[in-house]
């Protein structure tokens, strides 16, 4: 009896093509970017070899999960997709690519000293990017990540997991550190701080940006040094609140927007100093209208304080403070778009390495945009780099004793293409 098959939907047959085929051609502009600044270089340099001479280097772990990341990968199972393309992806620039379970053992062996070893990498990598401007604005902020593994512990917000602390110059990370889940935002943060100010061009002001895991008087009196300057969300505690009770009426002033948009809220300001400042500041404070008030509440206002030593207007000063909200998008291209909202072992150790990996990464793309692809890229994620630039379909053809890789793409990729690879071989080491 012969079994009838259902007709397709769409008149098209599949076939399976044995030509060398990709569809991630623009990627070789990204290898030619780390190629060109010697990234692969320094990985081998300070990360240990293998044992053997048969083993792979350092840098094969982490071009591999590199290039995964940068092609959408979010776990190091996906390994295996770009391993379905290595006979093309070879002649692109990666040559030799361990399996999933390989990566994850080798990540295992390198512990926290790689992970600093490979921070240390991402922090010179970004400096280019850093020279231009003459006040360096240092966001500082701590960020959740969720993980189901035995040996992660709570984070405040009852969720198990890692609690990494981020330091940001513009979009591009000057330092992190990873952290276990119950480990506070605000514990060595001027340390951390100090440390993403080594990495910074020698004599540019810096401004410190933060939320009130930095409201301490350490922090405050370091960035109330000549040179130095700062805006932290202040804790409401008693002395704050004391301070706000303390003005007149006639102190309160109606806040806009920085596009003059009038708003519900008040300004003010007054002068505050905590046990251990050296010198007293500026505590700006905006108020608006409780939207549940309690009849038994001594306040009929819900109150928003920062602790600030700029000499702009106040409303300028909180327009600025504002602006650290853009960490939030930092974190959310870190962790969305380069997948680092999970992590892949169960040990601290390893998942610290491949938080290092991923930050690498990210940086690699900030150093894309802003050295090689033109302006207009300058504030594209890395979801825009796969749909623009990354995925282009190609083939590799072997012609006059070399390779050629054939691009399908319009006028505008194939010039984007061909001047990104001519910036690259400009920016050489």
């Amino acid at each position: 009896m012969e079994v009838s098959l259902p007709q397709l939907i769409l008149p098209i047959k599949l076939e399976r093509s044995s030509e060398r085929l990709t569809s991630l051609g623009g990627l070789v502009v990204m290898e030619e970017l780390a190629r060109a600044v010697g990234l692969w270089k320094q990985v081998d340099g300070v990360l240990e070899g293998p044992k053997s001479g048969r083993g792979y280097q350092p840098h094969e772990f982490v071009q591999g999960l590199i290039w995964m990341l940068h092609a959408g990968g979010r776990r190091l199972e996906d390994l295996r997709e770009l391993r379905g393309e290595q006979e093309v992806l070879g002649a692109l620039g990666l040559e030799a690519l361990p399996d999933a379970g390989t990566a994850g053992d080798w990540l295992r062996r390198q512990g926290e000293k790689g992970a600093a070893a490979l921070e240390e990498i991402s922090r010179k990598l970004i400096a280019p990017c850093l020279e231009l401007a003459e006040e360096v604005t240092l966001d500082v902020d701590a960020t959740e990540i969720a993980a189901e593994k035995q040996e992660a512990q709570w984070t405040y917000h009852h969720v198990q997991g890692y609690m990494p602390l981020m330091g940001y110059v513009e979009g591009v990370c000057v330092g992190h550190e990873f952290r276990e889940g119950n480990e506070s935002p605000g514990a060595g943060i001027l340390e951390f701080a100090r440390h993403c100010e080594a990495g910074l061009p020698v004599g540019k002001r810096i401004y410190f940006r933060s939320d009130s895991a930095a409201y301490q008087a350490a922090v405050i009196n370091h960035y109330s040094q000549p040179g130095r300057s700062f805006s932290i969300t202040a804790d409401l505690d008693v002395a704050v609140k004391r301070e706000i009770r303390n003005l007149p009426e006639t102190a309160w002033q109606a806040y806009r927007t920085a596009d003059g948009v009038a708003t519900d809220r008040e300004i003010a300001e007054t002068v505050h100093s905590m046990n251990g400042t050296g010198q007293a500041f500026r505590l700006i404070v905006l108020r608006w209208p409780n939207p549940q008030p309690n009849l038994f509440a001594a306040d009929r206002y819900c109150y928003h304080a920062v602790a600030a030593n700029r000499q702009e207007a106040a409303s300028v000063v909180i327009w600025k403070h504002n602006q650290r909200g853009e960490s939030e998008n930092w974190h959310k291209e870190l962790k969305v778009g380069f997948g680092m909202e999970q992590m892949p072992c169960g040990q601290f150790a390893a998942n610290a390495v491949y938080f290092a990996i991923g930050v690498l990464a990210y940086n690699l793309a900030q150093l894309l945009k802003r050295q090689v692809l033109p302006a207009a890229y300058r504030t594209a994620t890395v979801a825009t780099l796969r749909w623009k630039m990354y995925r282009l379909a190609g083939k590799l053809v072997r012609h006059a004793r070399g390779w050629r890789l054939q691009i399908k793409a319009d006028l505008e990729k194939w010039g984007l293409l061909q001047s990104a690879r001519l910036c690259c071989a400009t920016l050489r080491t």
